[in-house]
């Protein structure tokens, strides 16, 4: 992609539809006079009196206990450099989209217009009131350093700059594995750091705090190693002076050292260097986007390497993702006054022991993986994995309680795990992992309808953003033009079924229709003409191999798209009916509801059937399937045809498939509301369980609920997945958005993987 088309895309992204990446959104209600006036006037005295009387009541009134201030004056961005707190905006909004999808913090940006630490402090102490805690970013060394102890020291909140921690605290954890694999003990390895700012002094710090001994670190920084030669330190670099004035190159350090630990910029390890390391060296280069010494070049100088880089495309990458959303959550939680050393380590311990255990399966699709397993490739959890939520905040909780920094206690601490891991609903991340998962192996992707403005940018996107191989079905004209429009410059097949060049493929195409078609009377002339329509074409150049999946349906009805799906791709053997079900992506968590969007009014079989391919199909995304067979009726409380079929595909799953989590006929709020059935209906296999799938008896409700559940509670919806069919194909909804066509095409793309093309 051109530089001037990702700067535009950038653009846009940040512009459309409404400028930013952060909004405020009601959490009470607020739709009649008497709900305004207990938001506003009169009744918002009582809990201002409330909390005059008692300060820590804030917290329970307002939204101090959920909230964090992402604060930077804009003097060390990204690898921008000092551009100043109104540019640096951009970044600390993107900040607080980190928060509240990793771990449901709200946040409030501030951009603080000084360079002034004097000034920059007591701003922040000024609006400390506010929040429940406070991530300072980007800010330039050594101010930073003052700025956090001041802060730490004068507020009695959690205050943390991450960009000093969180690399830290990651990078910690990964050390901790790193020396296990390795068979090396922590206090009597050899550590090089290369760097000397801010991250790099705290990364230092924690070594330190681990076991690492002082004497065994040689720092450097831009002039060299930091020695008793060196005037003019400051405070920080202090702390990491060498005895050995021996040393006087960064090749002269690593000669039989055990770490290299890299924050500086991209080529400062050479193979040289690399190979007089000592045995199984451990190597975390962190600089980014380019390490200090590219992945590629040290497995290949040493394939006793251990290695850890800060990219995504590469094993274990050092993301501070891992730490900071998860620390804070911990944090707020208890009410702690501050994020102490103890808070810290227990970060660091968690992340490195979770590390550890088996990894789930969603996060080997995430990633591409037939089966991650801890060792040199797997020092440190992926960003993807959601035990994250359950595990780092609840390791900082407790050592907030022990260390003394907390207000609050935690008596249950099964109810607080349960409560984190309920927070996961909030976000995006089943389609993030949907994405990433489909980036690791990209599959041909054919859009008949591609000279559609909204179809040929969803494609644009696939294809750039490598989730798949776009192949363009429509007019040759309409599309370039439009190509030029948007600025779609990747080479792509163009597939325009009005030029000659293509009748010989029709041919060959008609005549295995009729093959396909021979009990049903088609003849060549009719299988021939059909060619020439995009929608029978493109499912036969999947039903041949020519493409891995069809997308179809935003301009054409869908009867009018199935038809050609069913006639020539057809069934999977062994499947009764094909169905389709939609995953919404709702308030309170992922949810599949089946069938939206084909069979009118299932047999108890067929219902049966339904809910055993729905159930496959959350097994692919990485779900465990709990599934709720819905009715108007609780278990047969009511008489009626409808609850009798409901009842009957219940007793056949169990029949079957034994294992499998599913219970009916149940109400829809009974299946929803876990209390509630547990009151209501202990003995139900569903009772206790966050069901996840929802089978409705017939086509009406099912297509009802979900276009309700989407307009109502603002849930996405990925869909219709078209389960049963041989080959991947999937059928939009009609005028579906960009988003939900790009959507879907990793869908398709996932599909494709899990099937042998």
């Amino acid at each position: 992609m051109s530089q001037r088309r990702e700067r535009h895309k950038a653009l846009v992204y940040h512009s459309k539809p409404i400028p930013g990446k952060i909004k405020v959104v009601p959490t009470k209600s607020h739709q009649s006079q008497r709900d305004l006036s207990l938001a506003y006037s009169p009744g918002v005295a009582y809990p201002c009196l409330e909390i005059n009387e008692n300060p820590d009541d804030v917290y329970k009134y307002t939204s101090k206990s959920n909230l964090v201030a992402v604060i930077s004056n804009g003097t060390a961005v990204l690898g921008l450099g000092d551009i100043g707190p109104l540019a640096s905006k951009p970044v600390m909004e993107g900040k607080g989209l980190l928060f509240k999808i990793f771990a449901d913090i709200d946040v409030f940006d501030i951009e603080v217009d000084t360079n002034n630490i004097e000034e920059f402090i007591q701003t922040v102490k000024n609006i400390s009131p506010t929040f429940g805690g406070i991530n300072l970013e980007d800010i330039k060394a050594p101010d930073a350093f003052e700025i956090e102890r001041r802060l730490v020291d004068e507020l009695d909140i959690p205050v943390m700059h991450d960009d000093q921690h969180g690399t830290a605290i990651i990078s910690g954890a990964a050390l901790i594995n790193a020396l296990e694999i390795a068979d090396k003990k922590i206090d009597e390895v050899k550590m090089v750091i290369c760097g000397a700012g801010a991250a790099a002094i705290s990364c230092g710090k924690i070594y330190k705090a681990l076991g690492i001994r002082a004497e065994n670190i040689i720092m450097f920084d831009s002039k060299g190693p930091l020695n008793e030669n060196r005037d003019n330190l400051t405070l920080e670099k202090k702390d990491f002076i060498s005895k050995r004035n021996d040393v006087e190159t960064l090749s002269d350090a690593v000669k039989n050292s055990d770490i290299f630990i890299g924050l500086s910029k991209s080529n400062m390890l050479t193979a040289e260097m690399l190979k007089t390391m000592a045995l199984n060296p451990i190597v975390f280069a962190m600089a980014n986007p380019d390490p200090e010494i590219s992945y590629q070049l040290a497995i290949s100088t040493r394939d006793d390497i251990i290695m850890a880089t800060g990219r995504s495309d590469h094993p274990n990458q050092v993301n501070n993702v891992l730490g900071f959303p998860f620390i804070f959550r911990g944090a707020l939680d208890v009410k702690a006054s501050k994020i102490n050393e103890e808070m810290k380590m227990a970060a660091v311990h968690a992340l490195a022991k979770l590390a550890k255990e088996p990894v789930p399966e969603y996060v080997n699709i995430a990633y591409g993986e037939k089966k991650l397993a801890f060792g040199r490739d797997y020092i440190i959890p992926k960003p993807f994995d959601q035990r994250l939520i359950t595990t780092v905040p609840l390791a900082v909780a407790r050592a907030a309680i022990s260390s003394g920094v907390a207000r609050e206690n935690i008596e249950d601490w099964t109810k607080y795990e349960n409560e984190l891991a309920s927070r996961l609903g909030n976000n995006n991340k089943i389609i993030r992992l949907l994405i990433s998962k489909a980036k690791n192996n990209p599959k041909r992707i054919v859009y008949p309808e591609a000279d559609k403005l909204d179809v040929i940018k969803a494609a644009q996107i696939v294809h750039e953003e490598g989730i798949g191989i776009p192949i363009l079905l429509g007019s040759r004209e309409r599309i370039e033009k439009m190509r030029s429009e948007i600025e779609y410059e990747n080479e792509v097949e163009i597939i325009d079924l009005s030029e000659s060049k293509h009748d010989k493929i029709k041919d060959k195409y008609a005549k295995i229709f009729v093959e396909i078609r021979k009990h049903k009377g088609l003849s060549f002339k009719k299988a021939r003409q059909l060619m020439n329509y995009r929608n029978y074409f493109g499912c036969m150049m999947v039903k041949q191999g020519s493409a891995d999946a069809f997308i179809s349906g935003y301009s054409r009805s869908y009867p009018e798209v199935i038809k050609p799906v069913l006639k020539i791709i057809g069934k999977e053997d062994g499947v009764r009916k094909v169905a389709a079900t939609n995953l919404m992506i709702t308030s309170k968590g992922p949810i599949f509801l089946s069938d939206t969007s084909i069979n009118i009014d299932p047999k108890f079989n067929e219902l049966a059937h339904i809910a055993k391919m729905t159930a496959y199909t959350a097994e692919v995304f990485g779900f465990s399937p709990v599934i709720a067979m819905l009715s108007f009726s609780n278990f047969g409380s009511a008489v009626h045809d409808s609850v009798e079929k409901v009842s009957n595909a219940v007793k056949l799953l169990n029949r079957c498939f034994p294992d499998l989590t599913v219970d009916g006929p149940l109400q829809s709020d009974f299946a929803l509301n876990k209390l509630m059935l547990k009151n209501k209906f202990e003995f139900s296999k569903l009772s206790g369980q966050k069901v996840n799938v929802l089978v409705f008896p017939n086509l009406d409700s099912a297509n009802i609920t979900y276009k309700v559940i989407k307009e109502l509670d603002g849930a996405q919806s990925i869909g219709p997945i078209l389960m049963g069919v041989e080959k991947p194909a999937h059928i939009l909804q009609l005028k579906a958005s960009v988003e939900e066509i790009v959507n879907m095409s990793a869908i398709a793309v996932v599909d494709a993987q899990n099937r042998k093309l």
